[in-house]
Parts: C-alpha cells; sequence; structure tokens
C-alpha cells in the first residue's frame, strides 16, 4: 500500500511520486497518513513541490496542497511541472533564488505569457513559464523565468540596481535594470556563448549576461 505513494526529498524541495493505477482518494488517505507520520520532521520548512508519476489536474493539485496543510507545517512556495529541459534551472533557481525572493515578499506566475500580455510587480517575480515575444514584464525586484525569454522585461524599475534577471534562455527584445538598458545585440551574442542557466546583472554603467550555475 505504502508503494502507491512515495515522498522523496530533493535539492529544491519535494518530489511525490503517485501511482498511476490507484484511485485518488485512496492515494490522498495514504499520503495524508505519510505526512502525519513524518510532519515533524518538515517542521517550518519552505519547499517547491513537484509531482511524478501520474498526471494531476488543477483541483487535484489544491487537494495535496490541503493535505500537506493540514499534516505539516510546510509552505510550499510554489509546484513545479515536471518538464526536463527545466531541470537544471528547477535545481539552480529554486535552490538559489525562491526561497529569498519568497521572503521578500516576491509573488509567483504560473504560465506562460504571451504576445500583448503585461505583468506588473510591486516586488521580485517568479515566473514558471516562458515570456514569449511581444509579452513585457515589469518589476521593481528581480525578475526569475523558469523558461525563455523572449519578450522584454524590466527589473528594479524603481531605480534598484542591485536587482538581476535569470532565465533559462535569454534572446529578449528589451531588457532593462534599474535606468540601464542593455544592448540587445551583446546580450545575444553573450547568450550564444553561455550554455544553462543565465543571469543578467549590472556592472558599471552596463548590463552583463554571466552563467547562472558554475
Amino acid at each position: 500500500m505504502n508503494k502507491l505513494v512515495t515522498i522523496r526529498s530533493n535539492r529544491y524541495g519535494l518530489d511525490i511520486e503517485f501511482s498511476p493505477q490507484a484511485e485518488f482518494k485512496e492515494l490522498l488517505e495514504i499520503l495524508g497518513h505519510k505526512f502525519k507520520q513524518s510532519g515533524r520532521f518538515f517542521k517550518d520548512a519552505q519547499m517547491a513541490l513537484s509531482f511524478s508519476g501520474r498526471e494531476l489536474t488543477r483541483e487535484e493539485e489544491d487537494r495535496v496542497l490541503a493535505v500537506i496543510r493540514e499534516n505539516t507545517q510546510i509552505e510550499i512556495l510554489c509546484i513545479i511541472e515536471p518538464n526536463d529541459k527545466n531541470e537544471m534551472m528547477y535545481r539552480s533557481v529554486v535552490e538559489q533564488s525562491l526561497s529569498d525572493i519568497y521572503k521578500k515578499e516576491g509573488i509567483f506566475y504560473k504560465g506562460t505569457l504571451r504576445k500583448r500580455q503585461v505583468l506588473e510587480a510591486e516586488e521580485s517575480i517568479v515566473i514558471l513559464g516562458d515570456v514569449e515575444l511581444g509579452a513585457k514584464v515589469i518589476a521593481k525586484g528581480s525578475v526569475i523565468i523558469i523558461g525563455t525569454l523572449y519578450g522584454s522585461v524590466s527589473a528594479g524599475v524603481s531605480g534598484d540596481t542591485s536587482a538581476y534577471i535569470v532565465a533559462l534562455s535569454m534572446q529578449p527584445k528589451y531588457l532593462s535594470i534599474g535606468n540601464i538598458v542593455a544592448k540587445r545585440q551583446i546580450i545575444y551574442q553573450e547568450s550564444l556563448n553561455i550554455k544553462g542557466p543565465k543571469i543578467a546583472v549590472i556592472d558599471g554603467n552596463r548590463i552583463y549576461l554571466d552563467p547562472l550555475t558554475d
């Protein structure tokens, strides 16, 4: 029975594997029992959550979160979608940035921003999806995109030059931090020379692109 639900910890939080054959109601009961037994080990923890084994609907995800709240004191920062191409991004970004942004009253946006969509934030923001060409993100804090950036991002718009922009892939139409605007061609060339997640930061009077991880 216990093999129907497996809870694994990883570098960015928890992965819950559900059997694809069992009834979901039964899986929830097993999950609740497991968390009730182990909840003390996760006291006041802040984690990202991912699922494997079966695809869950949004309603089922909400029911899982309710079980976790009822049986533990874990604070779920976000739910990570299963996507192999983003695995490295999840490990590095969640470990280095999500908890920090959460503590600074940052917010999360789940979904891809499409053409003509504009997302504005009074603080830092984590976007669990792509920013497509024609979409815009405007934030007073930092911007972390767990996906690809093709559109426009303005971070630190209140004058915060310590803000940064992170994405799995960066080919932005427009990029700015504070009052400094990146030169698009330079960012594009730097992006081609960097594998994996990238971070844009201010150094002196211009924006530079660096690898997020060594």
